[in-house]
Order: structure tokens, then C-alpha cells, then sequence
């Protein structure tokens, strides 16, 4: 995982776009890629000024995209995880965010959450708890997640990370 963000740093510090980043990233991991290991990832770079994000998806979930006050999945095109196989060609798509609207970002350890039975919390229970209150800010957003896998799993041990991002677009101010 190390390994994987320092050479995606390294290319996204090269101005390139996220299929071009995500492309050399994979060609650099599976050149010395002894032990068969791979890395989902989901690149965005926003435009401030304008709110359109370029991005391109590999492998990873789906982001949660709130816009119309509403949390959904955006059900992007996923390309190869890092590290499946050399020369993969990923594919760039758009994202136009308006003032308001707020990207959720999470590791498969989120929807994959499981509780003593083995039952897991989902996607769907994800987005009722994006949903809850659309209007909180995203840190209260992330508590809200945060805390409904708490009680879904009910103190039952789990095997995978959870990670969460949520951002909001909130335009362009005057200062």
C-alpha cells in the first residue's frame, strides 16, 4: 500500500490526468510485482474554480455522490485494480459538482462491515446513513457512517480497514 500511494504521488505531482496516473502506477507495480498483491484505488482532481472533477476508477467502490440533497451511488467505470495486470488502459470521466454537493469516498471495509452472524452492513446501509441528514457537515456526515456501522456490527471483530472521505463543494467565495 506504501509503495502504491509514493508512485501515484509521484505521477500525480507530474500534472497528468487520473487514467494516465493510474495507468503508469499499474505498469510500475506489476513490473515488480513478485507476490501478486493489488490495490484498488479512485483518483479525482477537482477544479476548484469550476467544480468539475476528472476521475477514473480503479477497481475501487463506487463513490456516494449527494447532489438534489440526496446521497446516491455514482456507478462509475471501473478499470483493473493496480497491480491485476501490465498495460491496462484507464478510462477518464467527469464529475460536475455544484455549490452544496458533497462526494463520499470509502474503502470496502465500510459496505463490507459484518456483524456476529456475518451479516454485513452493505451499501445500502451506507446510504441510509449518508442520508440521514444531508444538510450535517461532512465530518458529521463521516460520524453519522461511522456510527451506524458501530451499531450494525455491534462490537463483532473486523478483518478490514474502514476508511471514509467526504468533501464539500461550496463554489467559489469572495474574500
Amino acid at each position: 500500500m506504501m509503495i502504491s500511494k509514493v508512485i501515484l504521488q509521484s505521477y500525480a505531482m507530474l500534472g497528468q490526468s487520473p487514467s494516465e496516473i493510474l495507468g503508469k502506477t499499474n505498469d510500475a507495480i506489476c513490473s515488480s510485482n513478485q507476490v501478486d498483491m493489488f490495490v484498488t484505488v479512485w483518483i479525482g482532481i477537482l477544479e476548484i474554480s469550476t467544480g468539475l472533477i476528472t476521475a477514473a476508477n480503479a477497481g475501487h467502490e463506487y463513490p456516494a455522490l449527494m447532489q438534489d440533497g440526496k446521497f446516491s451511488l455514482l456507478r462509475d467505470k471501473h478499470g483493473l485494480v493496480l497491480g491485476g495486470m501490465e498495460g491496462i488502459i484507464y478510462t477518464d470521466y467527469e464529475i460536475k459538482l455544484a455549490p452544496g454537493d458533497k462526494l463520499f469516498l470509502y474503502t470496502d471495509g465500510i459496505p463490507e462491515a459484518s456483524d456476529a452472524d456475518y451479516n454485513m452492513f452493505g451499501t445500502d446501509g451506507m446510504l441510509d446513513a449518508l442520508n440521514k441528514d444531508v444538510s450535517s457537515s461532512p465530518r458529521e456526515i463521516l460520524n453519522h457512517v461511522q456510527g451506524a456501522v458501530e451499531n450494525f456490527v455491534n462490537g463483532a471483530e473486523q478483518f478490514d480497514d474502514m476508511t471514509m472521505l467526504c468533501l464539500e463543494y461550496t463554489g467559489i467565495t469572495d474574500r
